[in-house]
């Protein structure tokens, strides 16, 4: 699996040589606002990318990490993590430089990240949290017919103390 293709942009699997597009938008306190890393250094961002692809080559392999491609640039990423092989479920995630945000592409990303994990992994069900307070990626797993499953409390470490996470799943034949 080296891509997949949407309407306007492409995963492709992440290459070392796209950690400055990484950092463009990893270093961003906004971008990070709502999560337990960064904002990162450029060696933050460098050990990133030099983890995912080495991640690439385990088997059985857990991790898929795409760079999202928009017209030849990186804008962004998307992951894929297999969190129960026996009882094939995924986690998504996705990631958008802020030059980019409310036009659509993490909806698009969402969209090829559950499509792949059906399709290509044939996983049963898919799952995605996010902050309480990210009103936007909470409208994106909406919007791709995720289902909102509860709040999970406190579940994550900030710098800021405890996050609660909001929990939506989508099965197979949801999909």
């Amino acid at each position: 699996m080296n891509h997949l293709k949407g309407e306007r942009v492409i995963l492709r699997e992440m290459e070392q040589q796209d950690w400055s597009a990484v950092h463009a938008y990893a270093s961003q306190p906004i971008v990070c606002q709502y999560q337990p890393w960064g904002p990162n250094s450029e060696k933050e961002s460098q050990d990133f990318v030099t983890q995912v692809v080495l991640e690439a080559a385990n088997v059985p392999r857990s991790r898929f990490v795409f760079a999202v491609m928009e017209k030849n640039r990186v804008i962004g990423a998307g992951e894929m993590n297999i969190r129960d092989f026996t009882n094939r479920q995924g986690e998504i995630g996705y990631i958008i430089h802020p030059d980019n945000w409310a036009k659509g592409y993490a909806t698009e990303v969402a969209k090829l990240l559950i499509e792949f994990g059906f399709s290509a992994l044939n996983l049963h069900r898919i799952f995605a949290t996010c902050d309480p307070r990210n009103l936007g990626s909470a409208k994106v797993l909406e919007k791709i017919g995720m289902t909102y499953e509860g709040r999970i409390r406190q579940d994550l470490l900030l710098k800021d103390g405890w996050r609660d996470s909001l929990l939506f799943s989508i099965l197979k034949h949801e999909w």
